[in-house]
């Protein structure tokens, strides 16, 4: 039996105005995130994720894809069919000219 397949956009699919999710920790994301993202770390999916629409497409984004694909995974095995993993996560975003801001004034990074 083989798992899922794992929908999957590329930063250059992502249109502009689409919701994102970023599930990255709270250090990651104070360091530099996409402006318009919502920040929901991955461990608190479980408890929160009447957070995540249903009624429109979810662009989850991580670091590099990882921990966002295991984050779509478990929300589509919840009833969540309007979620899409992006390949190469912050790291992609960043890379592709995407602009990233950061708490607190600081110059953006992704760590």
């Amino acid at each position: 039996m083989f798992a899922a397949q794992i929908p999957t956009a590329t930063v250059a699919e992502v249109p502009a105005g689409a919701f994102l999710l970023d599930v990255r920790e709270d250090d990651e994301w104070a360091a530099g995130h996409a402006p318009e993202a919502v920040h929901l770390p991955m461990m608190q999916i479980p408890t929160r994720m009447s957070e995540v629409p249903q009624d429109r497409a979810v662009f989850v984004l991580c670091r590099v894809g990882g921990r966002s694909g295991q984050v779509v995974s478990y929300l589509r095995q919840q009833g969540w069919d309007n979620v899409t993993n992006v390949d190469g996560g912050m790291i992609g975003w960043a890379a592709a000219g995407r602009p990233v801001v950061a708490d607190e004034g600081l110059p953006p990074q992704i760590i």
